[in-house]
């Protein structure tokens, strides 16, 4: 069944939200956010300091990317105000592993005894900590740190033995506030 939806965001002080298109525009605080949304059928504008997300006769497809939308949008204003932190665990049992900083590269020394290092990469507007045993990654953009918390994960993800046993890794233990 078709029906009207409208969502409505309210915009924090500071920030400001432009749309050209289906682009959106979220800047403050001298961070800049663009992102382009494909969404033809769904309209997105700026009244009276909010954001209004609307679409006549909306299906059940339509409705869920309006929430997408609004979901996205959400986490730019909160990305401008604040920053994004995501903080993991270097954990070793067998082979000490050594994690150093090259650039916009991460390198991992000594992963499970490997003579080949194992690299992960740092998108941009990415800032990453290394202090120990525990990495920070943080970024007012929410996607770019969390795909570099990510990246770093999956560069130490153990294959072809029994994870019971060999417990070595970078584990994600804590995601944008809220512990794992």
């Amino acid at each position: 069944m078709k029906k009207d939806i409208e969502r409505i965001l309210e915009v924090p002080e500071g920030v400001n939200v432009s749309f050209e298109g289906e682009s959106v525009k979220v800047s403050g605080n001298g961070k800049e956010l663009e992102r382009n949304f494909g969404f033809r059928k769904i309209k997105m504008e700026m009244k009276e300091g909010k954001v209004f997300i609307t679409s006549k006769n909306a299906t059940k497809n339509e409705s869920k990317l309006a929430g997408t939308a609004e979901g996205h949008i959400k986490n730019m204003m909160q990305g401008i105000g604040e920053d994004f932190v995501y903080k993991l665990e270097i954990a070793n049992v067998h082979f000490p592993m050594t994690v150093k900083i090259e650039g916009n590269i991460i390198t991992i020394k000594n992963f499970l005894g490997e003579k080949v290092d194992r690299v992960s990469k740092i998108l941009p507007d990415v800032k990453v900590d290394i202090k120990g045993m525990n990495v920070e990654v943080s970024s007012f953009n929410k996607e770019s740190a969390g795909q570099t918390a990510a990246n770093l994960e999956s560069a130490t993800k153990v294959k072809g033995r029994d994870r019971r046993v060999f417990q070595d890794g970078i584990f994600i233990t804590e995601k944008a506030g809220r512990a794992i």
